[in-house]
Formats: structure tokens, sequence, C-alpha cells
């Protein structure tokens, strides 16, 4: 007969698959991506690696989730609620982008998953990309799309570049200085002058187009 399922097996299976996501947040931040092998991570979520294989089907899958998890963007749910679609969906985006600066400040993990990107090619990495377009389509489609029909493409631009901004904003200001343009982004009104402007480029943005 196979062994019985029980809550304890369900709960200690949970608890290993979330060691082992939380060893690879450990070895980014500290000792950096090129130490993401599977002996590696089984040993610093003391686990035996054979788990890797069983939870994740090996490093890619556990690799993926991982990242994942972490995404702002491929997060974000793209509910078709009245209050998102109200005015081709303005209070939204820019509920959307403040809270995209403030959680890519707040999560350092996510930011080695932003400079890992930029300096290697990994399946989990394209992954991540093809969700983020994938889920960003279908907001832009379902929700700003409608609203500014022939100037959509125009719209879909300026998101690139203010998600692109915010992106970059908050890593130099962990890598290179606080400093950026005048403007202290590691201090509360430096960030609040940020959000600011961001808000109010959404503004001219909705209105210009």
């Amino acid at each position: 007969m196979g062994r019985k399922i029980t809550d304890g097996n369900i709960r200690n299976k949970e608890r290993s698959r979330q060691k082992l996501l939380e060893a690879v947040g450990k070895i980014i931040t500290t000792t950096g991506f090129s130490a993401l092998k599977i002996n590696h991570i089984a040993e610093v979520a003391n686990l035996d690696k054979k788990l890797i294989y069983n939870y994740f089907g090996g490093l890619n899958g556990l690799l993926d989730e991982y990242v994942n998890s972490h995404d702002f963007w491929s997060n974000v749910k793209g509910n078709n609620t009245a209050e998102a679609l109200q005015n081709g969906g303005k209070a939204f985006v820019k509920e959307m982008l403040l809270s995209q600066f403030d959680y890519v400040k707040a999560n350092p993990e996510f930011q080695k998953i932003l400079l890992w990107r930029l300096s290697e090619q990994r399946e989990s990495l394209q992954n991540l990309t093809d969700r983020q377009e994938a889920n960003g389509e279908l907001l832009l489609t379902s929700i700003t799309d409608p609203h500014f029909k022939g100037k959509a493409e125009n719209f879909r631009a300026v998101m690139a570049i203010l998600i692109a901004g915010s992106y970059y904003l908050n890593l130099y200001a962990t890598v290179n200085g606080s400093s950026f343009c005048g403007v202290d982004l590691e201090s509360e009104n430096g960030r609040k002058k940020i959000e600011e402007s961001l808000s109010f480029l959404i503004d001219k943005t909705y209105e210009g187009l």
C-alpha cells in the first residue's frame, strides 16, 4: 500500500520548500548568483539535495519559483473592477507604479534579481521576463488600451520609461549612492519627491494622450 498522506506530511513538505526558497535568497544576497549550486543550496537549507528534485524538479524549477515569488508585476492581478477601469485606469496605474517603487526599495532580494537579469542569461530569468510581459499585456489590453485607442502604443512607451526608471533609481540608490540629480533617494523627502513626480507624469500622460 502507498504511504498515507497526512497534514503533518504536507506541513513538513511546505516547510522544506520554504527553507529551500529562503536558502536561495540568502545565497543571492550574501555570496552572489554564481554560488547557486544544488549542493550549496541544500547545505544552506540544511536539507537533503534530493528534495530540490522532489519538490521543484531540479535547480531551474527552484530558481523559477523563487524569482516568481519576488517579482512585483508577475503578482499583480488584472481584475477588471469598475474602480480599476474608471478614467482609463489612471488611479490603478498610479497606485501600481508607486507600489512598485516602494516594493523594490524594501526588497533587497528582488534588487539582486534585477541585477542578475542584466548580467546573465538563465531560463528562470527569461521566464520572469515572459511572465512580466504576459501579465503586463493583460493589464494593458484590458484596462488602458481601450481608453487610449490609437495612442495606446504611446502610453505603453511612457509606462516602459516610468517602470524602468523606477527600477533604476532604487538600484542606483542601493549600489552607487543615494543622490541622483541632487535628489536624495535614501531620504523620506527625496523619495516623496520621486513619488510625486511619478504621479505628476501619469496625470500629464493621461491629459496629453
